[in-house]
């Protein structure tokens, strides 16, 4: 129990898992959330994780109710986290036009954002008597603009950075970080089918290595690689005329089925 406890959800896969891997090694405790608890159970099993290092919950983080009721269960067990992660995402093309892509974009926001202000809820009051904790959220350099085809996303990742923002405020006073980490491309299960180039992609232990050193270090915001905090720039003051002409040939982010 002297150990740090990191809480990490989505972590059955993808930049969730390798962040788990890499907090694991760094020493830490991990509580893990997944829908797909058996397949993260396997994944610790064959890794050979002992049960006071490493624990997995099953959850939908789209069930405020469930995901609140794990995180009062990780800190009755096992402590007030260190960490929290709120990793779990949702990325899928939409079209407005398409009737059914609505509730593509609810499952969207109700995992990307719903889900991240729940995974915080059960942590933030008592950190904040703890006077000290980092609540860590995962935005996206697509939710500096928007991407033609990928509307529900790219707004769901630019509000995970505005609420992060205001969660920071209000943690602050009380010695509570809050980061906000925008990733650029990483090679993961998510991002496998894009129809489009994906530069300064990064693998999965790569993003996770530089992660954690901007966890550790508190910082408030960050995007990883720099490079694509440099580009996301450049977009976000281009003129919408320049803007809209240069990703008029880009391919559309596939939408469910395709």
């Amino acid at each position: 129990m002297t150990a740090p406890l990191a809480f990490i959800t989505g972590a059955s896969s993808g930049i969730g898992q390798a962040l788990a891997l890499r907090f694991y090694e760094a020493g830490y405790r991990v509580a893990l959330v997944a829908r797909r608890s058996a397949d993260l159970q396997s994944w610790v099993t064959q890794k050979a994780w002992p049960t006071e290092r490493a624990v997995v919950y099953g959850a939908d983080v789209r069930d405020a109710a469930a995901i609140t009721a794990v995180g009062r269960a990780c800190t009755a067990a096992h402590g007030l986290p260190d960490v929290v992660i709120a990793c779990a995402g949702l990325s899928i093309g939409m079209d407005t036009a398409e009737w059914a892509d609505l509730d593509v974009m609810r499952s969207i926001y109700e995992t990307n954002n719903l889900g991240t202000a729940a995974t915080f809820q059960p942590f933030v009051r008592a950190m904040c008597e703890r006077g000290s904790g980092r609540l860590v959220g995962i935005a996206s350099v697509n939710g500096i603009r928007g991407i033609p085809g990928h509307g529900a996303y790219c707004s769901s990742k630019a509000a995970v950075i505005s609420y992060c923002e205001s969660l920071r405020g209000e943690c602050r006073p009380f010695g509570v970080k809050v980061v906000t980490l925008s990733p650029g491309y990483v090679k993961t299960p998510l991002t496998s089918a894009n129809p489009y180039n994906m530069p300064f992609a990064l693998e999965a232990s790569d993003f996770a290595n530089r992660a954690f050193h901007a966890i550790e270090a508190g910082t408030s915001y960050r995007v990883i690689p720099w490079q694509m905090g440099i580009l996301a720039k450049l977009l976000r003051v281009l003129p919408n005329a320049v803007f809209d002409r240069v990703l008029a040939s880009r391919p559309r982010k596939k939408r469910e089925g395709e």
